[in-house]
C-alpha cells in the first residue's frame, strides 16, 4: 500500500462528449405491484415490501431479475431481467435492462445484456449501462424524458463506470488488452464537460469508481495495492490512502453528496468523513451501500459472500432496521435519500402475497 498522503493529478488525456438538459421528478404511489405492509400516513407509498419485477398490471415476471438500484428521490428504479413479459410486445429471452417509474408503475425496456449493474443518474433522467459494442466496451445512455440515446466506446477491452447527477457527470476506468497492465481513471470535468485522466493504476485489479452527484469528487481503489483514493476537483488532487498506510481496504461507495466514503477492511466496515478526515468504524458488518446523504448504511453480516439478511443502520444513532431477514443481495445505490427505501434481490416467496413464479425477483422495502 502507498504511504504518501496527497499528489496532484496530471491532465494526460481528454475526450469530449455531449450534454443535454435535465428535468426533475417527484415521488408518488406505485400501482400494480403486490405489497405487504401498512400505510404510515405521511406519504402515498405504503410502509412495507413491494415487488418491482412485475408488469404494470401486476403480472409476475416469468424469469429472473437482478441488480436493482434506486434514485435518491426514490421515484425510479433500474434492474436487469431475463423476463419477457414485463413490457408489451417483448418476445425475447435475453437479459434486458428495465426502468420502472414508481409514480405510474410502468416499465420501460432497453437493450442489453449489461456487463455490470445498470445505473440511473442522480436526477433520475439518464439510464446508463455498459455493454459490448463490436470488439469493445461501450457506455450506452438513454435520456428518459428527452428521448435521445448515445453510445460511448470507453475501452478496447473493458471498463468500469459511475454516474453522477446527469450525463454531464461521469467517471470511467479504462483497461486495454493484454499485455497492457495499466488502467486510466477518467472523470468528466464539471466545469468543461471534458474527460480528464486523473490517475493511472499500474495493475488490472478492479477500481470500482464511485462519483459524487455533482461530479466534483471521485472515490476509487487501487485493487492491487488495496488502497482507497479520493480525487477532488477543487484542487485537482488525489489524496491517498484514505484508510492509512498500513491497512488493506476495499471500496464500497462514495455517498451521492460526496461527504462519506464506505470501505471494508478485515471483518469491519469503515465510513470516512471527507470534510473532517475522521473515520467511523462499524464493527462486525459488511457494508453494501450508503444512502445519498451519507447517514444510512446498508449492511449484511461480516464474512458473507452470497445472499444474506440486509439491515439498515442509522450512523448517527446506531439504530438498526431490518430490511429483510431472509437471504438477499443488494448493489450500490440501493438506498434512497434519508434511508426511506431500500431495493434488493431475493428468491424468497413469502415477502409479498401471491409470489408463485419461482424466480428471483427484485423488491422495494419502504421503511418510513
Amino acid at each position: 500500500m502507498r504511504g504518501s498522503s496527497k499528489r496532484v493529478a496530471g491532465r494526460r488525456g481528454r475526450v469530449a462528449l455531449s450534454a443535454a438538459a435535465v428535468v426533475c421528478v417527484i415521488t408518488a404511489a406505485l400501482p400494480g405491484a403486490a405489497w405487504a405492509g401498512t400505510s404510515d400516513g405521511a406519504d402515498a407509498r405504503a410502509v412495507g415490501v413491494e415487488r418491482l419485477s412485475v408488469a404494470a398490471d401486476g403480472t409476475q415476471a416469468n424469469d429472473d431479475s437482478t441488480d436493482v438500484s434506486i434514485t435518491p428521490a426514490g421515484d425510479r428504479v433500474v434492474f436487469a431481467s431475463f423476463a419477457n413479459n414485463l413490457t408489451p410486445g417483448n418476445t425475447g429471452r435475453n437479459d434486458r435492462v428495465f426502468v420502472r417509474d414508481l409514480t405510474t408503475g410502468e416499465n420501460r425496456q432497453f437493450g442489453g445484456p449489461a456487463m455490470a449493474p445498470p445505473m440511473l443518474s442522480s436526477d433520475g433522467q439518464v439510464l446508463a449501462y455498459l455493454a459490448p459494442r463490436f470488439d469493445s466496451t461501450a457506455l450506452y445512455q438513454n435520456h428518459l424524458s428527452l428521448g435521445w440515446s448515445s453510445a460511448y466506446t470507453c475501452s478496447l477491452l473493458t471498463c468500469e463506470a459511475s454516474m453522477g447527477a446527469s450525463e454531464s457527470h461521469q467517471a470511467f476506468t479504462v483497461r486495454f488488452r493484454y499485455p497492457e497492465q495499466n488502467q486510466r481513471v477518467e472523470v468528466r470535468r464539471p466545469d468543461t464537460g471534458e474527460l480528464q485522466t486523473v490517475d493511472v493504476i499500474h495493475n488490472t485489479a478492479p477500481i470500482r469508481p464511485s462519483l459524487s452527484g455533482d461530479g466534483t469528487r471521485l472515490a476509487y481503489q487501487d485493487g492491487g495495492e488495496q488502497d482507497i483514493l479520493l480525487w477532488d476537483w477543487a484542487d485537482n488532487s488525489v489524496a491517498y490512502p484514505i484508510e492509512g498506510p498500513d491497512r488493506a481496504a476495499e471500496l464500497v461507495q462514495l455517498s451521492d453528496d460526496g461527504s462519506k466514503i464506505v470501505y471494508l477492511s478485515g471483518p469491519d466496515t469503515y465510513v470516512h468523513d471527507v470534510a473532517s478526515g475522521t473515520t467511523q468504524q462499524v464493527s462486525g458488518v459488511k457494508g453494501v451501500a450508503i444512502d445519498p446523504t451519507g447517514r444510512y448504511l446498508l449492511h449484511t453480516p461480516s464474512g458473507t459472500t452470497g445472499p444474506a439478511p440486509l439491515t439498515l443502520r442509522d450512523l448517527q444513532t446506531g439504530a438498526d432496521e431490518t430490511v429483510t431477514d431472509g437471504p438477499a443481495t443488494a448493489v450500490i445505490d440501493s438506498v434512497s435519500a434519508g434511508g426511506r427505501s431500500v431495493v434488493f434481490r431475493s428468491t424468497a416467496e413469502d415477502l409479498v402475497p401471491d409470489d408463485t413464479n419461482g424466480k428471483a425477483d427484485v423488491f422495494l422495502r419502504t421503511l418510513r
